[in-house]
């Protein structure tokens, strides 16, 4: 006889992720609500990932192990996608931690309205020690209309991890896009803001892990570039012109998105987004980064911080792109 399917199927793509996984994994564990399968996928990993999964999955008959060579988060979600049995997908980062009721309270409020396909939470921001991380979590919105203003505002919107999704909805629109890496989440919500009521719960049931290591913090310049082409795509969907980005495994160099877009002043105006969320991140000042920023001065562009950035590169070990970074304001400056 064939086995029932849960009401929630728990995806979690974990790459190397030794250090945080056994908190993770137990708090998922220690949900109030407990009809789920647990599907981790181990995106081949080279630390002791595997061995921590082999564990609990031996404890806890609801853990399904997903264990291949290294194919990349986006492969990786899709896949769970894909092999979900049940309605409900609820994410799951490797380095995050469930509060208990987070599932019980997400279920209850999906089925008492039919119409939202995608409900997140609020969240409580920690360190690498759980300990309170110096950041105020954003209040995402609770409602559609709010959530639909926020995409107007370039606000936040949702935290993956904390989300919770109808399965069918999110496979109909093909899941997650490629050509969006480290921001498919956000291109994932812009593509069904049209088709279906997102929200939030204003409930803090998920702790959000800070850390240096964390992919945010090291791939922001492209994750930035990527957030600001979804909500150029979102845009001209919502125009009812097409969207270029569709089919792309990945997306062109800035100075090439006129030419996808049709237009003139899109890579400007997406140099204008980027530039003021790269400040203050190391790596994006010490890669790419640091370029795209240079353009934007160059084409006018102010942003408060940008003097201060200089100093801050001295800090970082950049002596030489501080100066250009001054010589490039001085001549804004006329």
């Amino acid at each position: 006889m064939p086995q029932s399917a849960p009401t929630i199927s728990v995806a979690m793509s974990v790459y190397n992720g030794e250090r945080f996984l056994a908190a993770a994994i137990e708090s998922v564990l220690g949900q109030t609500f407990e009809d789920f399968e647990f599907l981790i996928l181990e995106d081949g990993s080279r630390d002791a990932t595997r061995s921590i999964i082999a564990h609990y999955a031996a404890r806890d008959s609801r853990i399904r192990p997903i264990c291949r060579e290294n194919r990349g988060l986006i492969t990786s979600l899709n896949e769970l996608l894909a092999n979900a049995r049940a309605p409900l997908i609820a994410r799951m980062d490797a380095d995050d931690i469930c509060l208990p009721r987070r599932f019980e309270r997400q279920v209850a409020f999906l089925a008492a309205h039919p119409d939202v396909g995608v409900l997140g939470t609020w969240t409580e921001d920690i360190d690498e020690a759980e300990a309170p991380y110096p950041l105020n979590a954003p209040e995402h919105p609770v409602d559609h209309e709010g959530f639909l203003a926020a995409i107007e505002a370039g606000a936040p919107l949702l935290c993956h991890p904390a989300v919770m999704y109808r399965r069918d909805l999110v496979r109909s629109v093909g899941g997650y896009h490629r050509a969006f890496r480290h921001c498919e989440d956000l291109d994932l919500w812009l593509r069904l803001a049209g088709l279906t009521h997102i929200a939030n719960l204003p409930e803090r049931l998920l702790r959000y892990r800070h850390y240096g290591e964390q992919v945010s913090s090291r791939h922001a310049t492209v994750q930035q570039i990527g957030a600001a082409v979804s909500r150029f795509a979102y845009a001209e969907r919502k125009a009812g012109r097409p969207d270029p980005t569709v089919g792309l495994n990945e997306l062109p160099a800035v100075d090439d998105l006129d030419r996808l877009f049709g237009r003139p002043g899109v890579a400007r105006e997406v140099r204008a987004f980027v530039a003021p969320s790269l400040l203050y991140s190391r790596a994006a000042l010490g890669g790419d980064g640091f370029d795209i920023l240079c353009r934007f001065v160059r084409e006018g562009g102010q942003c408060e911080g940008l003097w201060r950035t200089v100093a801050r590169l001295v800090l970082f070990g950049y002596p030489g792109r501080a100066l250009r970074l001054a010589l490039h304001l001085a001549a804004a400056r006329g």
